[in-house]
């Protein structure tokens, strides 16, 4: 699960009902009408953006979003110099045993691509079309949450309009002004609420896990290249810490150089 969407969402709903409660009464703030013509608004006008099939899919990008295990750089780069010293040793069929082994699908798919002989630039284009793909279908994720989050303020400001047009139709009885008034307000609270707490929020987490996953893929398919072309497990390690952030790639490289020593040791033991 990840801490800091669930943090955000709670801590921001927090602080807004706080303050809320010690204005006055948070039933002040439920209308159902208001509701009604933001969320449903939002909603058909989405429909109207996006086929049935991306729309119903957004339950799935949220628990992406939500729920999401970041994969480890560091363990990845890990496996890939252990492949390529088992592979320089024992030949790339030796490594049926450690794809069976590893967690990461992507990573299994490749190995396994290799290690029935297709040619690197095959296997880098088979992964490429796939990781072009899986960047598609983050990327309309993404954009049904941000068009959501752009459409709901228009919706507020729609209901805001028929809450206008509804008070002025009661002039004559001044006591009700306030009240309408306030109606005709709330549907706009609601469109900023859903946009700017809700959906352009995680529209932009998604985008940050999809650039963060496709990053990981891109090293796998780097590693893979090298893993084929016989490189010095050595030469392998340098070249994916370059996917890592300059400050932490030394102490990447120690990590990954204690375990390919202790692989070693296993080996000769």
């Amino acid at each position: 699960m990840d801490i800091a969407t669930i943090l955000g969402i709670v801590s921001g709903f927090s602080l807004v009902f706080a303050a809320i409660a010690m204005g006055g009464g948070i039933g002040w703030f439920i209308n159902i009408p208001s509701l009604m013509i933001v969320v449903g608004g939002t909603i058909g006008v989405t429909l109207v953006h996006y086929p049935l099939k991306s729309v119903l899919g957004v339950m799935g990008v949220l628990k992406h979003a939500l729920f999401h295990r970041e994969s480890s750089a560091i363990e990845t780069i890990k496996n890939l110099v252990e492949f390529s010293r088992v592979a320089r040793r024992e030949g790339i069929l030796a490594l049926q045993t450690l794809a069976r082994e590893a967690s990461d699908p992507f990573l299994v798919k490749g190995v396994n691509l290799a290690i029935d002989g297709l040619e690197p630039h095959v296997v880098q284009e088979i992964l490429e079309i796939e990781l072009e793909k899986l960047e598609t279908r983050h990327k309309i994720g993404a954009e049904v949450f941000t068009t959501m989050g752009s459409f709901s303020p228009a919706m507020g400001m729609l209901g805001t309009l028929i809450g206008l047009v509804q008070m002025l139709m009661q002039m004559q009885d001044p006591s009700k002004i306030g009240p309408a008034m306030a109606v005709a307000l709330i549907t706009t609270f609601y469109g900023m609420i859903i946009a700017y707490m809700i959906c352009l929020p995680i529209a932009g987490k998604l985008k940050t896990r999809s650039a963060q996953e496709i990053l990981m893929k891109q090293l796998i398919i780097e590693g893979i290249k090298a893993i084929q072309s016989g490189d010095n497990p050595r030469i392998v390690e340098q070249k994916l810490l370059a996917f890592i952030e300059p400050k932490k790639r030394q102490e990447a490289s120690l990590e990954v150089m204690a375990a390919y020593a202790e692989s070693k040791k296993s080996f000769r033991g």
